[in-house]
């Protein structure tokens, strides 16, 4: 009796993606085989973050084809959906990037310099555009 090759695991739905991004303020990021916690926004169908530049270190993220993700249960605590990313560098200039760094500065907690906060991201951050593989 043949046994079917085992299949790989299906992605979530992208409903579950989105709720549990919007309830939690972080996730996990594995770089170099290690899952990096980072604080997120949600908008507009992905998940970006801010790295570098006085922002967390996700070293290797922006120059990654794809990443795996981890969101957490806001009320369990526990893991809620793992898949993969697809990973874009923004273009902070570009006129369209403008919703998405509000999303960000909105989530950015204890920002030392406040209002300043976006021009340093400009001057010396990347933001990240994580965008689900999804059921």
């Amino acid at each position: 009796m043949s046994t079917s090759p085992d299949l790989p695991p299906q992605p979530p739905p992208l409903a579950l993606i989105e709720e549990g991004a919007k309830k939690s303020g972080v996730l996990w990021i594995t770089l170099d085989d290690r899952p990096r916690l980072a604080w997120h926004a949600w908008h507009d169908g992905a998940i970006y973050v801010v790295t570098g530049g006085g922002e967390q270190s996700l070293p290797g993220l922006a120059e990654s084809g794809r990443v795996r993700v981890t969101l957490r249960s806001k009320d369990k605590g526990g893991e809620l959906a793992v898949f993969d990313a697809a990973v874009e560098v923004v273009d902070q200039s570009a006129a369209e990037a403008a919703p998405a760094v509000a999303a960000l500065a909105k989530q950015r907690l204890n920002a030392p310099d406040g209002a300043a906060m976006t021009a340093r991201w400009a001057d010396g951050s990347q933001i990240v555009r994580l965008i689900p593989e999804a059921a």
